[in-house]
């Protein structure tokens, strides 16, 4: 068992809460039981598992674990409980935790084969937000989301864990807008882009299948690049003085009306 802070192994796994080290190694650090749950059922590459016996009190965390010591090709790490702590964001540890390696798929490569939703969000920056998009896109059966720009990193922490283990079943795409554009072009995608200004409420819209949604940063919505390009544009309507809602709650909104859209097709 570790015990030290100090811990060399420790040290590096702890990097892996800074989004340079996570950029250069590859890695990331998922915590708690639904998200290394998940990992284990999608089969995601996992390298190490590092758990403390002490926090781990779920009969689920312990059949998680039992699991991980059949694999020949997973580290497993007992520590103490103020080791792994050192390691948690939660406010209540469950113990467990793992170094899964970053899986992004090619914007070339994802599929476009089949009806569905494809969504899109440029240079978000909430990765509580950008989590959330996830979880809804995974409910919805999304067929990728792509983060364009400056976007922020879905393998953060806090992302990973608002996605409640969805960033291991949406396939991650990162991409600028100019292959972007080219991209929905050639697939011949049509793309819904999102704006308060828009004259079609997104409750009326008749939304294609396929269809690609484009969803603008919290602060400055879509650029004039990605409108132009838009084949609709669409609008959540509003009253009382609020101006604006937060792109998760947004995103929701417009993701299950494609989705009722679909449904009704079919």
């Amino acid at each position: 068992m570790i015990t030290s802070l100090s811990n060399p192994r420790m040290v590096e796994i702890r990097k892996l809460l800074d989004a340079k080290h996570r950029k250069q190694s590859g890695l990331f650090l998922a915590e708690g039981l639904k998200a290394v749950g998940q990992a284990l059922d999608s089969q995601a590459d996992l390298k190490t598992v590092v758990y403390a016996d002490s926090e781990l009190i779920s009969g689920y965390g312990r059949e998680v674990l039992d699991a991980f010591r059949q694999k020949n090709n997973v580290e497993i790490i007992e520590v103490s409980a103020e080791v792994f702590n050192s390691l948690a964001r939660k406010d209540k540890p469950q113990g467990i935790a793992a170094v899964i390696r970053q899986q992004w798929v090619e914007l070339q490569n994802l599929s476009t084969a089949r009806s569905g939703i494809f969504v899109a969000v440029d240079s978000i920056q909430n990765p509580g937000n950008l989590g959330t998009i996830m979880r809804t896109c995974d409910a919805v059966g999304a067929s990728g989301l792509i983060l364009l720009n400056n976007s922020t990193d879905p393998y953060d922490p806090v992302s990973v864990k608002a996605s409640m283990g969805s960033v291991f079943t949406v396939p991650l795409v990162k991409s600028d807008s100019a292959k972007f554009l080219d991209w929905a072009k050639t697939n011949s995608l049509p793309i819904i882009g999102t704006s308060d200004k828009a004259q079609q409420s997104c409750f009326t819209f008749d939304y294609p299948d396929p269809c690609l949604i484009l969803m603008g940063s919290e602060r400055e919505g879509l650029p004039t690049t990605l409108i132009s390009a838009a084949a609709d544009m669409v609008s959540i309507p509003m009253e009382g003085t609020a101006d604006s809602l937060n792109i998760s709650v947004a995103t929701g909104i417009i993701l299950y009306q494609t989705y009722l859209s679909h449904k009704g097709k079919n």
